[in-house]
């Protein structure tokens, strides 16, 4: 935020129900990573989804060498079971 910005109250409740709710964004936001990598068809496309998967799992606190893990692997079946677990 640039110096001097405020928030008014009806942001600030905005802002502090992001973060309530935070980890169930995340895990319907890995849920949806995992269906379109199932139907990707693009190497190219894979290649940023698995990105975003790597940075979901980290901000859902799984630990950096399991989430590295799975994504170096491209291990589809493994991502799918950890969000089982997850959820």
């Amino acid at each position: 935020m640039a110096k001097h910005q405020w928030l008014n109250p009806h942001q600030k409740g905005i802002v502090r129900r992001y973060y309530e709710h935070r980890d169930s964004l995340m895990v319907q936001k890995l849920g949806e990573i995992v269906s379109e990598l199932y139907t990707c068809e693009s190497e190219a496309k894979a290649a940023g989804l698995w990105k975003a998967a790597r940075t979901a799992l980290l901000n859902l606190g799984v630990h950096e060498g399991r989430a590295d893990g799975i994504v170096d692997d491209r291990d589809l079946g493994r991502l799918a079971r950890l969000l089982e677990e997850l959820f």
